[in-house]
């Protein structure tokens, strides 16, 4: 297409070709409205040797050789023309100027085709041109939209007609342009090959709105009914909007979860989910779905929708919470301290939504933080009662975890008031309470007897641990004399404490030493003593008489005359029993100590309360004798 000029192309290709050879210029093809008219240019040239007195010509439709016998549109010399073409047709041009310019009007659908012309010189001097033209009847204007429309970019639209009727001239005006701008006719326009159009432009921003909106043009001819419209659809190209996503998403962990994410663009976008810079799922698509099946905690997160085309791109990000039970608590921080120290606790959980965090001890709640996931426990100067078991409990409205976790205050060894010594009749048993962290040793001293005995010595004392305590018995067996003192003496790497037990029920002490059988002893020593002084008595009496006689004297009598039946007997068992006790170390019970002195050890008489019944019996017998 090309602007009016003041000299036609056209016209100057036919002036300069002139060169005496047979040939014809006329448009390879032209078009025009139904109903309407069509003027076909055309010029044809001939030999200049040949100076013809008339010349003639003939128009065919659809084939150039007679012998065809193809339909005559014109003919110079008959006017004898097909019936389609009667009133139809009729030349233009001046043959004799070689001007062979046809008009054809009233023109239908079936007038459309091929348009060849044949020169007649008279005689052989006859020529048909293999050039030829091709006329389209049609009823449309023709639109004309740039390949490309994007949007924010200025674009001119127009619509073209022919406008090759000299009797008809079109008027355009378009349709559905409203809000797009306003027109602008450019009129009539000259075609390359000779033939005129008529011109409207349009010049508008197109959006997004625009696209596939329908814009139209209409042709109509002043002084009759003839209206022709034409339509295209603008095809606006920008880039992608996500118009569709979730919002955010909660889910309980194990259940099913679909995200959508949908993209308003031309062309159609490439769709990408994505979480954490990995690709999930990808497709060319107005819209996608991303299926989730069982969700876990790790899936929770934010998930990006990429949207992108040739043109420009969008993203959007949602949410997904998933909601699941605390998991089990962890706990970092002392769980070895020394007395006195600063404890510092944290214990610390995952869950969604943020848990309730409880630290108890022996149901007793030490600290408590709700919605948070970190608990921090500080127990300033921690004492021996701070040691024991604790429970870190984290809970939400999904499910409930704990964990139990121990705190280990060492220190230095506290002997309990509960220990303390007690005597059951010749035994002694003396019993020391420690507290203490780390396991303290316990030893026993007997300072008036210069003795120590440390728990190492099973075969005299006993010791069992419980948790913060120990307990030690020191068992003395044998003790007849008054009960020695005891001092308990504990220690660890923290300190020593020391304490002498005090004896329990002190005043029954020697009845408790004495017992049933001592209870019988003393009645049979008592006994032998007052027989003693009734014997001396009367022996004094006999001397002092004259009518003393041997026959009156008493028969001798022997200790074991006064032997209480079983007595001794029953001392001496439970003394075998004793020293067996000790040699064996019976199992299943305390371990004994016999810590009495012997008469060699003391270098001295033994004092009376330390007398065996035996021993008491046979001064009396030797006393008698004499």
């Amino acid at each position: 297409m090309m602007f009016l000029t003041a000299l036609p192309l056209f016209w100057i290709m036919i002036a300069a070709s002139r060169g005496g050879h047979w040939g014809a210029w006329m448009p390879s093809s032209i078009s025009a409205f139904e109903g309407t008219c069509v003027s076909i240019p055309c010029r044809f040239d001939f030999p200049d040797e040949l100076r013809p007195a008339v010349v003639h010509g003939v128009w065919y439709f659809n084939s150039p050789y007679p012998k065809n016998y193809p339909p005559v549109v014109f003919k110079s010399r008959t006017q004898v023309v097909h019936e389609s073409f009667q009133g139809r047709s009729r030349l233009l041009g001046d043959l004799g100027l070689r001007n062979c310019t046809l008009l054809l009007s009233n023109l239908s659908p079936e007038l459309g085709g091929k348009y060849y012309f044949r020169g007649d010189l008279g005689g052989y001097n006859q020529y048909t041109f293999s050039e030829h033209s091709v006329l389209d009847i049609i009823n449309t204007p023709n639109i004309v939209v740039p390949p490309e429309v994007v949007e924010g970019t200025e674009v001119e639209v127009s619509c073209m007609v022919p406008d090759n009727c000299p009797e008809l001239r079109p008027e355009l005006s378009w349709l559905g342009h409203d809000g797009l701008g306003e027109p602008a006719v450019l009129g009539r326009l000259r075609e390359d090959e000779g033939t005129w159009v008529q011109v409207s432009l349009l010049h508008f921003v197109p959006t997004r709105e625009a696209n596939g909106h329908r814009l139209g043009c209409q042709a109509s001819f002043p002084n009759t009914t003839l209206q022709f419209e034409g339509y295209a659809s603008l095809d606006v190209k920008y880039p992608p909007v996500i118009v569709e996503m979730n919002s955010s998403v909660e889910a309980i962990e194990g259940s099913h979860v679909s995200l959508l994410c949908g993209a308003d663009s031309n062309p159609p976008p490439l769709l990408t989910w994505m979480r954490d810079g990995t690709v999930l799922q990808e497709a060319v698509a107005e819209s996608l779905f991303l299926e989730l099946d069982e969700v876990t905690p790790g899936e929770d997160g934010v998930y990006a929708c990429l949207a992108e085309n040739a043109y420009g791109q969008d993203n959007r990000t949602v949410g997904l919470s998933v909601m699941y039970a605390p998991w089990k608590p962890t706990v970092n921080g002392t769980v070895v301290a020394v007395e006195g120290e600063t404890v510092s606790i944290l214990c610390s959980t995952q869950s969604n939504p943020d848990p309730i965090l409880t630290i108890f001890k022996e149901k007793q709640i030490l600290a408590t933080v709700i919605y948070e996931n970190e608990l921090q426990l500080e127990l300033p100067a921690v004492t021996p009662e701070d040691d024991g078991e604790y429970w870190c409990v984290a809970e939400n409205q999904y499910g409930q975890r704990a964990t139990a976790f121990n705190l280990s205050v060492e220190f230095a060894p506290v002997i309990l008031l509960e220990s303390h010594c007690a005597a059951a009749r010749d035994t002694v048993q003396c019993l020391c309470v420690v507290k203490s962290n780390p396991e303290p040793s316990v030893a026993f001293e007997l300072p008036s007897r210069n003795v120590t005995v440390n728990e190492t010595e099973r075969e005299f004392v006993y010791s069992e641990r419980s948790g913060l305590l120990l307990t030690s018995i020191l068992t003395l067996r044998g003790q007849s004399q008054a009960p020695p003192r005891v001092i308990c003496t504990s220690r660890n790497l923290y300190g020593t404490k020391s304490l002498e037990l005090p004896f329990q029920g002190a005043h029954r002490l020697m009845w408790a030493k004495i017992g049933p059988v001592g209870a019988v002893v003393a009645f049979a020593i008592l006994i032998a003593i007052v027989c003693y002084i009734t014997q001396t008595r009367r022996k004094k009496n006999v001397t002092e008489s004259p009518g003393f006689s041997a026959g009156d004297n008493p028969p001798v009598l022997f200790s074991s005359d006064f032997r209480i039946s079983g007595a001794p007997e029953k001392y001496e068992s439970e003394r075998r029993l004793g020293s067996e006790r000790r040699l064996l170390g019976l199992r299943g019970e305390p371990p004994e100590l016999d810590l009495s002195y012997s008469h060699s050890d003391l270098g001295k008489r033994p004092t009376k309360d330390s007398y065996t019944l035996t021993e008491e019996l046979a001064e009396y017998a030797e006393i008698r004798v004499k």
